[in-house]
């Protein structure tokens, strides 16, 4: 499969481009299918747009589009249900209620985030060989380093993504192989250890820091905040480097943490959702507010998932395979906007984050973060919905869990910054120092939904820094179905296996501990 990846890499990548660049002079060059990889990467332009179409892969349904690091992370953490009636079952999130993962269904985020890292690759290659050529009246080098650090940090999230999925904190040597050049079909790479994966990361995500110009925004997208700018760099440092720490024990990366995020938090290019805005914010066609980085979701999009997307999934009007959790509604306190349920299904309903089926048949209540954002047709055929990958309440979390661990910030505590959180959600302020459950249940709360809550749990869990041990007294397969059932400190699910088409090319990567 990476043999054949590699092949179709530069000429996938570059017509995705064509859906988010519109860039006149690229679509009146010769066709793609009639020019060389040297021609198409060998100019300014050429590379702009493979930088712009590596961006598309992450909406798929197996990355940021959809279900692994949305809604099938939350299936696992407990957030998500089963839909009680069979009138709202597709069967299409069974593997995730059930936690029947085998090495034949994760096969999504591997071949997603190593196409997106081959793509980088290429890009980096070319500009590290041929930027004194490419410099010219029009292109300067300031632009080529712009684009740099748009692959250094594409780079990154691929390696940082994968070791969350497939790599757990108690198995060290276990990461996931580290590719920084363009590969040949015949490479074979072993895991490289996690300590290796983390220094590469936060080597690309450093220097792409400090490539881009300061005021980089890229042009020719329809939004913004779905590019990388210097604030995304900085943002994914100071989440980097909290999973880091955690691994590493590393009082030092703790602090570079809370360093990052106080830059962001104080950057003023973003602003906390205020209570009464909050059930507003989620089917906006461009982020803004807390919204840092996100997928641009079109149909347009080759990648975009559609209809596994979360607008249809959790939607009564859709697939409605995933409701939320008895544990997650019974987990908000009256008056926490988070929490609000407000009948019927309506997106225009002041204050609705969970609804209920539009005949109230049901006996489930329905997420809100995904009501769709184009078409205005909330009782019909749900259309696409954007997909948060970092806004600026986890700035703040990392920061307090930073500072609990010995990170110090002048003028913030840990408590200021949960209770900056909590009172723009009408959520009731701490009066004393919160301790690491209240930042985990936390996460809980303000990223239900967005997949966030599972990957902190299993950061923590694997590190031995929280127990999450479950004594089961109902069916497991049931209770997890219902939310009502956990996962076992100790239990396999925590990272997830590679896949057998993987390891069957490649025999030198040693599969994820109990598969």
């Amino acid at each position: 499969m990476i043999e054949t990846m590699k092949k179709i890499l530069t000429i996938s990548i570059l017509l995705s481009a064509l859906t988010l660049t519109g860039c006149k002079d690229f679509l009146v060059q010769e066709p793609i299918t009639s020019q060389s990889t040297d021609q198409l990467m060998s100019t300014y332009n050429g590379l702009n747009n493979a930088v712009a179409g590596a961006y598309s892969p992450l909406a798929t349904n197996y990355w940021y589009g959809g279900l692994y690091f949305l809604l099938d992370a939350d299936t696992r953490a407990g957030i998500a249900a089963w839909p009680l009636s069979s009138d709202f079952q597709s069967g299409r999130m069974q593997t995730g209620f059930t936690l029947n993962y085998n090495e034949n269904s994760t096969n999504g985020p591997w071949t997603y985030a190593y196409y997106v890292i081959f793509a980088a690759n290429s890009v980096i290659e070319q500009l590290e060989a041929n930027s004194a050529s490419l410099v010219s009246s029009i292109v300067t080098q300031q632009d080529l380093d712009n684009i740099k650090a748009e692959s250094l940090t594409l780079r990154a999230l691929g390696h940082f993504d994968l070791l969350r999925v497939y790599s757990r904190n108690d198995y060290p040597e276990l990461g996931v192989p580290v590719i920084t050049v363009p590969q040949e079909s015949s490479d074979q790479p072993a895991r490289n250890t996690i300590a290796e994966v983390y220094a590469q990361i936060e080597k690309d995500l450093t220097d792409a820091e400090a490539l881009i110009s300061p005021d980089y925004v890229r042009s020719g997208v329809a939004d913004a905040n779905a590019t990388i700018n210097i604030w995304t760099i900085r943002a994914l440092l100071a989440r980097v480097y909290l999973y880091d720490a955690t691994f590493s024990g590393d009082a030092s990366k703790y602090q570079l943490a809370a360093d990052y995020a106080t830059q962001v938090i104080e950057s003023g290019k973003y602003t906390m959702w205020k209570a009464d805005e909050y059930s507003t914010v989620w089917g906006n066609d461009v982020g803004g507010g807390e919204i840092i980085f996100e997928t641009y979701q079109v149909q347009a999009n080759s990648y975009d998932a559609y209809w596994v997307a979360p607008t249809h999934m959790t939607n009564p009007n859709g697939y409605a395979d995933v409701c939320a959790s008895p544990l997650i509604l019974k987990a908000f306190e009256p008056g926490d906007v988070r929490g609000a349920q407000a009948g019927v299904r309506d997106k225009n309903e002041d204050g609705q984050m969970y609804c209920t089926d539009t005949d109230e048949k049901s006996g489930d209540y329905w997420p809100m973060k995904y009501p769709g954002k184009g078409l205005g047709n909330v009782t019909g055929t749900p259309d696409q919905n954007n997909c948060v990958i970092i806004r600026l309440s986890e700035m703040y979390l990392i920061r307090a869990e930073a500072m609990l661990n010995g990170a110090s910030v002048a003028g913030a505590t840990a408590m200021s910054d949960i209770n900056t959180i909590r009172t723009n959600r009408n959520a009731t302020a701490f009066t004393a120092n919160p301790v690491l459950d209240d930042i985990v249940q936390e996460y809980m709360l303000e990223f239900c939904f967005e997949g966030q809550y599972w990957y902190t749990m299993a950061r923590l869990v694997t590190a031995g820094k929280i127990n999450y041990g479950i004594t089961y007294t109902t069916d497991r397969t049931e209770a997890q179905r219902r939310g009502t059932a956990g996962i076992d400190t100790d239990d396999r699910f925590w990272a997830l296996p590679i896949s057998r088409t993987e390891r069957d090319v490649n025999p030198n990567l040693e599969q994820t501990p109990g598969y």
